[in-house]
């Protein structure tokens, strides 16, 4: 999948991108469908922050609910979303030598008025996330209903440097070392697929935030 030099180049300079037509057309309906399935059959479970021992779900902070999408297991949209995924892993290795050798990607639930406080991707004393992915899944989203990922400076926390409105389709990728964050409240019930390309070669999901 050729990557356009100024997605590349935003990722590499900037630490982030945000990019509309990536994937083909199709694919953010069906796994929009996939994902409201599942939830229909209770496959989704409150998101923690923290790890380990210190694991929580504290929805004040956090509160969406999230499904992990399993390799072995995985199927239809989801199935075509991790070949794709994967495809990406080995164009960014090759053109960033990015390091990159797994991943692990979840579909994400917020109800309304519901958000995720900022943070970083890598909990601490823990470096393998590398590149964090998010995929907006909603099939129609209008600047009302909130739910803006915020991007802040590396440099300076306080300062956001850009807000993205999460329409279907609309992939952002962003140094999950480098760039604070946060998830605004949503004025309705929000569906993503968020995930991380990692530096270590297999990983698992009980320390995952």
């Amino acid at each position: 999948m050729p990557l356009s030099e100024t997605l590349l180049a935003s990722l590499a300079e900037q630490g982030w991108a945000v990019c509309d037509g990536l994937l083909d057309s199709r694919l953010p309906g069906r796994l929009y469908e996939q994902c409201r399935q599942v939830w229909e059959h209770q496959g989704f479970r409150p998101a923690g922050v923290g790890h380990g021992g210190a694991r929580a779900v504290h929805t004040g902070i956090r509160g969406d609910s999230i499904c992990w999408l399993e390799a072995e297991t995985a199927q239809f949209a989801a199935l075509d979303f991790l070949m794709w995924a994967e495809d990406l892993r080995r164009e960014l290795n090759r053109e960033l030598y990015a390091g990159l050798h797994s991943s692990e990607f979840h579909f994400a639930r917020y109800p309304e008025g519901r958000g995720y406080k900022k943070h970083m991707d890598q909990h601490r004393g823990q470096h393998s996330r590398r590149i964090t992915l998010v995929l907006y899944l909603n099939p129609e989203w209008r600047a009302a209903d909130g739910g803006e990922l915020c991007l802040y400076a590396p440099e300076d926390e306080s300062r956001e440097v850009h807000r993205v409105l999460p329409l279907a389709g609309r992939l952002v990728l962003f140094r999950s070392d480098l760039i604070p964050h946060e998830v605004l409240p949503c004025a309705r019930t929000r569906w993503s697929l968020t995930g991380w390309f990692r530096s270590d070669a297999a990983c698992g999901h009980a320390h995952a935030a």
